[in-house]
């Protein structure tokens, strides 16, 4: 197995199954040197198969022209994926699939947002983003001193939904689910990133994930976040068209290789119902959680049932790879002014800019 990425990502390239890592070049600033690269990569190694882990899957979409025809690109066509990845668009084509769908609307404006809600509860969202960055939650209602929108795009103004926030996460081929996983994001990162992965299977999610991608005849990965009430009943919120942590809750021997070649005959779940969680974050910022809201015997319970996603008997290296990786960004982080997490994507994130012909 080979890697590639646009910084040197010690977390997978210490690992004793990876055989050589690749540097890129940023496929956000430059997608034709990026996209060069990997093509060449792709012919000098004899790549089978190319998996996106993140939002670099709409720079491999948006020229996949570019790359070799023999290679498996994990990615549906860019259209597709721009309108899934957009919380406005998304929205549009989630309807009649089994899911309740809450109501929205695009704003520029927070007088807009504010005449919309009429005083109801809403959640504030930029069209395009991920892990929960800029979202506003006002359960309350729009207050007055609300800070007015940024960003230079449309917003989305949406009903707030009360219930268990669940995320799921699915490999398609051409409008088949092969691979499926729900969890619970039991601990998070300032209301963004999940740590702690609580598996949580839920019937409708998956049904409805089976009727859009038949809907769509979707190829790739494909992930939702939901609101499950206490009736059982499901909404879906918004979707994120690659790769997210739900991936973590399969083992080496669940068959994940062949959904994601498009070879499995019918769709896999984890075989084990155990958590699983990145036991370094939650030891660090998962402890001082636990500290702060008085749950440091739920802590300790949660730490000793969940399995860590990167100790692996007999490959002892990535999480220390992951160390390194934590600290390289926050030297990044530092030294540009922003957050950890904004340093760890700023390299791949896409906004719903123009991306041009190459």
């Amino acid at each position: 197995m080979h890697v590639a990425d646009s910084v040197p990502c010690r977390l997978t390239a210490w690992s004793r199954s990876v055989e050589r890592a690749h540097r890129l070049p940023p496929p956000r600033s430059e997608a034709a040197a990026f996209v060069s690269a990997l093509a060449r990569i792709a012919t000098d190694e004899r790549i089978d198969l190319i998996v996106p882990t993140c939002e670099e899957v709409f720079t491999l979409s948006r020229y996949r022209s570019a790359l070799p025809a023999s290679v498996r690109v994990l990615a549906d066509d860019f259209e597709t994926l721009k309108a899934l990845h957009s919380k406005r668009r998304f929205l549009e084509l989630a309807r009649d699939c089994g899911a309740h769908v809450p109501d929205s609307q695009a704003v520029t404006t927070l007088e807009q947002a504010r005449a919309w809600a009429d005083g109801r509860p809403l959640v504030l969202k930029p069209e395009y983003s991920r892990f929960g960055v800029h979202v506003r939650l006002h359960p309350h209602g729009l207050p007055d001193d609300a800070p007015p929108l940024g960003l230079d795009q449309t917003w989305v103004a949406q009903r707030f939904c009360v219930g268990t926030e669940l995320c799921s996460y699915s490999i398609a081929d051409r409008g088949r689910v092969l691979a499926h996983s729900v969890y619970r994001p039991a601990y998070r990162l300032n209301r963004s990133s999940s740590f702690y992965f609580e598996p949580q299977p839920t019937p409708a999610i998956r049904g409805f994930v089976e009727r859009l991608v038949r809907k769509i005849e979707f190829t790739g990965q494909i992930s939702f976040d939901w609101i499950v009430g206490d009736d059982g009943s499901a909404t879906v919120l918004e979707c994120n068209p690659r790769a997210t942590s739900g991936v973590h809750l399969f083992a080496p021997g669940d068959g994940l290789p062949a959904a994601l070649m498009g070879q499995a005959s019918q769709c896999i779940e984890p075989g084990s119902a155990r958590p699983k969680m990145l036991a370094a974050v939650m030891l660090s910022a998962g402890w001082l959680q636990a500290l702060r809201h008085r749950r440091a015997g739920q802590w300790w319970r949660d730490v000793r049932r969940a399995d860590d996603v990167l100790s692996i008997a007999g490959d002892r290296l990535p999480p220390l790879g992951g160390f390194a990786d934590i600290a390289a960004f926050a030297g990044i982080a530092l030294r540009s002014g922003c957050s950890l997490r904004e340093a760890a994507t700023r390299d791949i994130e896409w906004d719903g800019e123009e991306l041009p012909d190459l």
